[in-house]
């Protein structure tokens, strides 16, 4: 197996190095690193002097998406890695999932387990995003219980079912990994081989409230072209809470443009 691993980064020069550093300490090493710079107006540049065996791109900033994408089409390799600049990998992280999939050759997605540091300490993390593996569609489609950086995939899935919407600002993972865990089993490495950290500036996921909004893009588009009548079911009743809670939300602040939007997609649902 032969693996590339793509980081999109912006503005996260002093975090980029952490997680490079985190790439370079694997038990087993990857075998291209493309960083996509998605028009940092930090020196994040001089990472390319920082480690000269890495491929840097730069790019006018267009979003985490189409950070990823880019990096996806430049991949020398059949199996991608992601890593976000704010995060890092434990030191056998590619080991284990290389290790997984000679095991399970007919899964070709996988995730492991994480840990949470938010401003310096680690943080209990809540049950609703315990980990599950193989048929995981259904475990889905309330939020994202898969992180980018614990991800290992092979290319082909993205032929099948797209590459990241670069629509979404937000939540462009859940709505991948929803398409994709949709028709094929998503392997669990289950151990924490990746730390997420939280707590500094600019995190897209502390950017925007109600994150349900950007989750029904996602869950629409599903069940417009959705062909198994039990997972549309599933899709349908997602929907209907997220709309029921977004539109509580909408009414207490009076917000009378959504509250006419949601009254109307929850009508049509039911």
């Amino acid at each position: 197996m032969e693996i590339t691993v793509v980081i999109p980064t912006y503005n996260r020069y002093e975090f980029l190095k952490r997680a490079l550093a985190s790439v370079f300490a694997q038990t087993q090493q990857v075998d291209e690193i493309i960083v996509v710079d998605d028009g940092s107006t930090d020196n994040s540049a001089q990472i390319a002097k920082d480690f000269p065996s890495i491929t840097y791109i730069y790019q006018e900033n267009r979003g985490v998406s189409a950070a990823r994408n880019a990096g996806i089409k430049k991949a020398k390799n059949e199996w991608i890695a992601f890593l976000d600049s704010d995060d890092a990998w434990h030191p056998q992280k590619i080991e284990e999932q290389t290790q997984f999939h000679k095991n399970n050759s007919d899964i070709l997605m996988s995730y492991t387990d994480e840990c949470w540091i938010r401003d310096g300490k680690e943080v209990k993390i809540p049950k609703k995003y315990a980990k599950v593996g193989g048929e995981i569609f259904q475990a889905c489609l309330s939020h994202c219980i898969i992180a980018p950086s614990a991800v290992l995939i092979h290319k082909s899935l993205f032929e099948k079912y797209g590459t990241f919407d670069e629509e979404l600002e937000v939540c462009e993972d859940y709505d991948l990994w929803l398409r994709t865990a949709f028709s094929e089993k998503i392997g669990l490495v289950n151990k924490k081989l990746i730390t997420k950290y939280a707590g500094h500036s600019g995190q897209l996921s502390f950017k925007h409230w109600g994150m349900d909004r950007f989750r029904t893009q996602a869950l629409e588009k599903l069940l417009k072209n959705c062909q198994e009548e039990e997972k549309c079911e599933w899709v349908r009743q997602e929907l209907l809470k997220k709309y029921a809670l977004l539109l509580k939300g909408a009414r207490k602040y009076d917000k009378m443009a959504d509250i006419k939007f949601y009254e109307k997609r929850v009508e049509n649902l039911q």
